[in-house]
């Protein structure tokens, strides 16, 4: 039998009420002040509480201060129940951390349902605690099994535009880019991706379609992974999925700022933070390997445009080239480029 607390100072209020759960077969415990309840709330541990607003002693929201400092009683689900009707009111409850909010007078199928799914919110929130308990000790590295680590030929496309997305993708070693087709034909490059990166999030946490195309830019091993266990693995390991967010976050970062510089900067400073920012991925210090095709559609520029800046680059001593190779010599200069 799941116990109420019940906190309200209006005596004929309060044996409604309580006759109300009782009849639906709470275990109630009922307090006349805010005092008296808090110490009740320590003893009963209910499962619920319900508190009045507008009480003697101490008011309902000096109750649910008390309340959410006490650890023993903290995650208790708190329920008001009062005659105050202002948004300010109502707000100011719940800023403090109140579950909900029932105004009088109420129908007492008003009261029942609120209670019962505040109690079905926490068993669910209990079950997913215990049932996770055997994930804590897992990470990404549970999910690389060897069958799922798949070789692709360069130049292979490994999803396109419109396909369904289940899948997240981790490279292994290799590369891989992912780009969109303006409506003009043009290919717009989203991202390059190497080895220890996660591609092919961008439809991860609803289920829809990608929005992309993603194509190896050479040979590559790359594990890819049911979403759903992903999923699975971040709800039940919060330690991996903060390390995973922050990941995502920063690519989702590097895409803005490329975006904002295609759309704002000048050629010369496009193609010096694009270098810049390849390098930072690349596997040898300062050497960019990618075609000028390719690194034309990352910069947002015509391929022209490209080899006579990174022709100037080279005369300028910042940069050396040769075929599918840029070297940066200069990083402090290229930076520096407006």
């Amino acid at each position: 039998m799941k116990k109420v607390l019940l906190i309200e100072d209006d005596d004929i209020v309060r044996e409604n009420t309580a006759e109300i759960l009782e009849l639906a077969n709470y275990q109630v415990e009922t307090a006349k002040n805010g005092r008296i309840g808090i110490e009740k709330a320590k003893s009963f541990l209910p499962d619920i509480i319900l508190c009045d607003i507008m009480m003697p002693e101490l008011d309902g929201y000096g109750v649910l201060q008390i309340h959410s400092r006490e650890p023993i009683i903290s995650r208790i689900p708190f329920i008001f129940i009062t005659a105050k009707t202002e948004h300010s009111d109502v707000r100011k409850g719940m800023n403090l951390g109140a579950d909900d909010y029932i105004l009088k007078p109420f129908q007492e199928s008003e009261l029942l349902s609120a209670i019962e799914s505040r109690l079905k919110r926490r068993e669910v929130f209990e079950n997913k605690k215990i049932n996770s308990s055997e994930y804590q000790s897992k990470s990404i590295d549970d999910l690389l099994t060897p069958e799922k680590l798949i070789s692709y030929p360069k130049d292979y496309t490994i999803y396109c535009e419109g396909n369904n997305s289940k899948y997240l993708y981790l490279i292994l070693k290799g590369e891989v880019k992912t780009y969109k087709i303006t409506s003009d034909g043009k290919e717009l490059i989203t991202g390059i991706f190497k080895d220890g990166d996660y591609f092919g999030y961008s439809s991860f946490f609803i289920k829809s379609l990608h929005s992309e195309y993603a194509v190896c830019l050479s040979n590559s091993n790359i594990y890819k992974i049911l979403k759903d266990e992903v999923i699975e693995l971040i709800e039940g390991n919060h330690l991996y999925a903060f390390d995973f967010i922050e990941r995502l976050s920063n690519n989702l970062k590097e895409f803005k700022e490329q975006l904002l510089h295609m759309a704002y900067g000048s050629v010369r400073k496009k193609t010096a933070t694009t270098l810049l920012n390849l390098a930072k991925k690349s596997k040898i210090e300062n050497e960019i390997k990618v075609s000028r095709s390719d690194l034309a559609s990352i910069t947002g520029i015509a391929k022209e445009t490209l080899i006579r800046t990174l022709t100037d680059f080279k005369e300028e001593k910042l940069i050396s080239t040769s075929r599918n190779v840029v070297k940066i010599i200069n990083a402090d200069k290229l930076k520096k480029i407006l």
